[in-house]
């Protein structure tokens, strides 16, 4: 095992500088010592794991397949530690998540705090990632879970929890259209628009309903970034089209408003947090799991939004009789 892990060390480190020698400086061994270990394990299996270019070194396929069980057998090491570490009572280890764009704020960063505070031998690394990233790197075994829109395939992911979110339109304070609770997408005819484009999971939605109801939109800005959607919404650029889950921070903050769009084609994104079926979390990716599903209710359309002012008023109309 102490040979195999050394070499995997210098594999992984060539591979991802390209350079034996920018390995061995990151490593702190000699070139010889590195080069030296591929080339036994390249003549143990039969087949070079490296291209030599004039530029530096490229993995081969077999290079790639090693590669990825570098990737793992790391994986499964930390594993191993935290699981020895539970035996002897500590609270300790370190667990990988994935997330999609829109959790970079909000219930994510507190139940990560949550944790911190009460289990400061737990370290937690955070992906953020598109959707399909993200799926892939819980299935790899890459990261212990992650969370993502529309699990497409059930037999690599196990669903913990999971909650509905809408499409809608995100305003500024002030502007006529988030006095509305719901609102079609014809409301958007005329006005300036700041739309989402791929990798964002959304950015299918809005094509699913510009194909359905044949509207020009007058797209005034697009990015691949939530936070640069609503930053432009906050500066008055245009209109935004966005899940429930994107702005929620800034809604209930006051700064925004959320209109759902009310076409009957459209139906609810699904949230999923998920694991590998083929992975038994570890202690500490347990206490992390249980942390986030506390509480994951709240990132559905119904818990994330507060009541439109035109709601609020009929409310207040019908007190008053």
């Amino acid at each position: 095992m102490p040979a195999f892990s050394r070499f995997l060390r210098y594999f992984m480190a060539v591979g991802r500088h390209g350079s034996i020698r920018k390995a061995a400086d990151e490593l702190n061994v000699s070139a010889s010592a590195i080069a030296r270990q591929i080339l036994n394990v390249e003549a143990d299996i039969g087949t070079p794991l490296f291209e030599r270019l004039p530029t530096g070194l490229r993995l081969t396929a077999a290079g790639e397949i090693m590669m990825a069980a570098g990737s793992r057998w790391q994986k499964n090491m930390q594993d191993i530690r935290a699981q020895i570490e539970d035996l002897r009572g500590l609270k300790r280890g370190h667990v990988d998540m994935a997330v999609i764009d829109a959790l970079a704020k909000g219930h994510i960063p507190a139940a990560i705090r949550a944790i911190q505070e009460r289990y400061p031998g737990i370290t937690v690394g955070v992906k953020v990632l598109g959707n399909d990233e993200v799926r892939k790197a819980v299935t790899s075994g890459e990261v212990d879970f992650g969370i993502l829109f529309e699990p497409q395939t059930y037999r690599d992911l196990t669903v913990r929890a999971f909650v509905e979110v809408v499409l809608g339109f995100i305003t500024p304070a002030g502007h006529p259209l988030g006095d509305k609770r719901e609102a079609r997408f014809s409301a958007c005819i005329g006005s300036p628009l700041i739309l989402p484009r791929e990798p964002l999971a959304v950015s299918q939605q809005i094509a699913v309903l510009e194909g359905a109801t044949g509207m020009e939109l007058d797209r005034k800005a697009s990015s691949d970034n939530i936070q640069m959607i609503t930053s432009l919404v906050e500066e008055g650029v245009g209109i935004g089209i966005l899940t429930s889950l994107d702005a929620i921070a800034e809604v209930r903050a006051g700064k925004l408003r959320f209109t759902r769009i009310s076409d009957a084609l459209l139906r609810p994104m699904t949230l999923a947090l998920c694991t590998n079926t083929a992975r038994t979390p570890s202690y500490a990716a347990g206490i992390v799991l249980a942390e986030i599903e506390n509480g994951f209710a709240q990132l559905s359309y119904a818990d994330a939004m507060p009541p439109a002012p035109d709601a609020e008023a009929i409310e207040l109309g019908d007190d008053a009789l």
